[in-house]
């Protein structure tokens, strides 16, 4: 009688078959634990962003101490204005349309500010030059200084992440921040909308008064 011949699937290439889909699974299990690297930098920035963002100014607590440039080129410091009230506008950057509104709105009301005995001071990342050149374009009447380093605009919580056209990035959140005669924080506006802000501040300072 015949043999039958009985037909047997190649071991080897089972073998093979079977570690390249190993390997595939692999790669994929590598690549999902391993970002790539503008994935390890966005994780960075969103950290640093969260870490800004924190509500580390309190109100009845004592405001963060900074020294920092002035636009003439002195210098200003927390102390400097003891015995009276100060409100820290911080905005985005000099010379913008939003910041130049602010500014200007700040400093037309500037004599009422003092009046009620609150001095006004803006605050943004910018280099002195450019600040020396935004006060003389527009005439202003408040003081403004210079944070290039980022230590003060950390410590107020006012450095986090922003997105602007589906692109992020890191810089100033537009924030007021009104502190008394002691130092301490009286009031904090986040996330300012520039109209008729001026107004709602120098307003909490003449009912805090009455």
């Amino acid at each position: 009688m015949p043999k039958k011949t009985i037909k047997k699937t190649p071991k080897a290439a089972a073998t093979v078959s079977r570690k390249t889909a190993a390997s595939k699974t692999g790669v994929k299990k590598a690549a999902a634990r391993s970002p790539v690297a503008p994935r390890k930098a966005s994780a960075r920035a969103t950290g640093a962003a969260a870490k800004a963002t924190d509500p580390v100014l309190v109100e009845g607590k004592r405001a963060p101490a900074f020294r920092i440039p002035r636009d003439d080129g002195s210098s200003v410091a927390l102390k400097d204005f003891a015995d009276r009230k100060l409100v820290l506008f911080f905005y985005p950057r000099a010379g913008t349309p939003g910041c130049t509104i602010e500014a200007n709105d700040f400093s037309r009301l500037a004599p009422q500010f003092e009046r009620q005995g609150a001095a006004v001071l803006g605050v943004s990342a910018d280099p002195q030059a450019a600040l020396q050149r935004f006060r003389a374009k527009n005439n202003l009447k408040v003081a403004l200084a210079s944070d290039e380093t980022l230590a003060m605009l950390e410590a107020y919580g006012v450095w986090a992440e922003k997105s602007l056209y589906g692109k992020t990035f890191m810089g100033v959140v537009r924030t007021t921040v009104l502190i008394d005669e002691d130092g301490r924080v009286m009031r904090v506006w986040r996330n300012v909308k520039v109209p008729g802000h001026a107004e709602a501040v120098l307003s909490t300072i003449r009912d805090a008064l009455s």
